[in-house]
């Protein structure tokens, strides 16, 4: 099952099938995070309750890369085969998100939990869905198939199935609010 979902990772980027030429190009010659990690992750979760030893080795591993790369993402989130990460950097995911198959998702996006009210809880992400960048899904809220979320939306209601969801219009107040954020001017 684990090779199953580690080659549907690669073959989002157009490799077909995995060998050790293959793993050493992914994780040193021409390095590509988003595959490096969903390779680690998925060998985490593999052996979390497989192999001890080979969990904590392949754990402190993840954790290194966490930070490497800027992907909060717990090693509990339920994500589908053909995940796909395009740009690393400020990636933050629940634990008890769940994501479904072929998903894209850039930077800086957060799918997040909500702590109050009706929609208390994490978001579920249906399959083939993509998440521009600096966009955040939050609360108990669930995203149907073949949805795009445009950058820097949020998204905090019930999407239906094939829908593309875009940031609000830009407000402008006619106030000079700037000296209250630029201080400490250069002369």
């Amino acid at each position: 099952m684990v090779k199953e979902l580690i080659l549907s990772d690669y073959q989002r980027c157009g490799i077909s099938k995995i060998s050790v030429g293959i793993l050493f190009s992914v994780f040193y010659v021409k390095p590509n995070p988003g595959l490096k990690f969903m390779t680690i992750f998925r060998l985490v979760q593999h052996y979390r309750r497989k192999n001890r030893l080979l969990f904590y080795f392949f754990f402190l591993w993840y954790r290194r890369l966490r930070v490497k790369y800027g992907f909060d993402i717990s090693y509990r989130t339920q994500i589908g085969k053909g995940f796909y990460i395009g740009h690393f950097g400020g990636i933050v995911i629940h634990g008890d998100s769940v994501i479904g198959d072929n998903c894209n998702i850039s930077q800086g996006i957060t799918i997040g939990v909500s702590n109050y009210g009706k929609k208390a809880g994490v978001p579920t992400i249906g399959n083939e869905v993509f998440m521009g960048p600096n966009a955040g899904v939050f609360g108990n809220i669930t995203i149907g198939n073949g949805v795009t979320i445009g950058a820097n939306t949020v998204v905090t209601e019930n999407i239906p199935d094939h829908q593309t969801v875009l940031p609000a219009a830009t407000v402008i107040i006619a106030k000079d609010l700037s000296p209250y954020y630029i201080q400490n001017k250069a002369n």
